[in-house]
């Protein structure tokens, strides 16, 4: 009966998933994280195909992952796992300039960009963070990417958004809250074929290729005006 009751304390732990081919650093990460009372990890890979087996039989709360691996470029695994029917969120750990790659990996479905030489200090921060439902950057990429959205003053950046109308900001918007083409439409009281216009308009205005880079862009914009 005391075993039971002991079992019952203990706290619920989210998992987290490796994709790391430096072996030394794996096990560094590994340590860090299994010291964290609601963190644990359930496996590591050290490249993308074994990654995706291993994610799929595990399906960890999180995942870890080195933006270069040993036979493809974490990105890969990036769009594969987002794109997947149980998309999982992603951290990237990287020794690449965050200037140039934080920005894409956010587009590509990554919810979290650090660089390595700042892992054992934000980790466990961002995990939670992530964990929480939020995005992870970097203070310096994410004024970045806020002058970018919304166009704040003394940055270098021309906001795309202030090409948007005032209908389109809503549509932007409302995507970014996670509604579908259906429920923006009964919101706004205009057909579901309307809807899809703003989208391929957005698209355009933005400068975005695909839908999804829609979603996360919108994503990005809610976010950002919260915060």
């Amino acid at each position: 009966m005391k075993h039971e009751q002991n079992n019952l304390l203990k706290p619920i732990k989210s998992t987290v998933f490796i994709v790391e081919d430096h072996p030394i650093f794996s096990l560094g990460m590994s340590e860090l994280i299994n010291q964290e009372e609601d963190l644990e990890v359930c496996g590591n890979a050290d490249n993308t195909a074994f990654a995706l087996k291993e994610i799929e039989r595990l399906r960890p709360d999180l995942i870890l992952v080195d933006l270069s691996l040993k036979e493809s470029q974490g990105i890969d695994l990036i769009m594969k796992v987002d794109k997947s029917k149980n998309p999982i969120p992603m951290l990237v750990l990287s020794m690449h300039d965050e200037a140039i790659h934080a920005e894409r990996c956010i587009l590509a479905g990554a919810k979290g960009y650090i660089m390595k030489q700042e892992a054992s200090e934000s980790v466990i921060e961002a995990l939670r963070h992530i964990l929480a439902g939020n995005i992870y950057v970097s203070s310096k990429i994410m004024n970045k990417m806020v002058g970018k959205l919304t166009g704040k003053p003394g940055s270098a950046d021309i906001s795309a958004t202030n090409r948007l109308t005032n209908r389109e900001l809503e549509v932007l918007t409302l995507i970014g809250k996670g509604l579908s083409a259906a429920e923006i439409a009964e919101k706004l009281h205009i057909s579901a074929k309307t809807i899809g216009t703003y989208r391929e308009r957005l698209k355009e205005k933005l400068e975005l290729k695909h839908g999804a880079e829609l979603v996360r862009y919108a994503v990005l914009w809610v976010e950002f005006r919260m915060s």
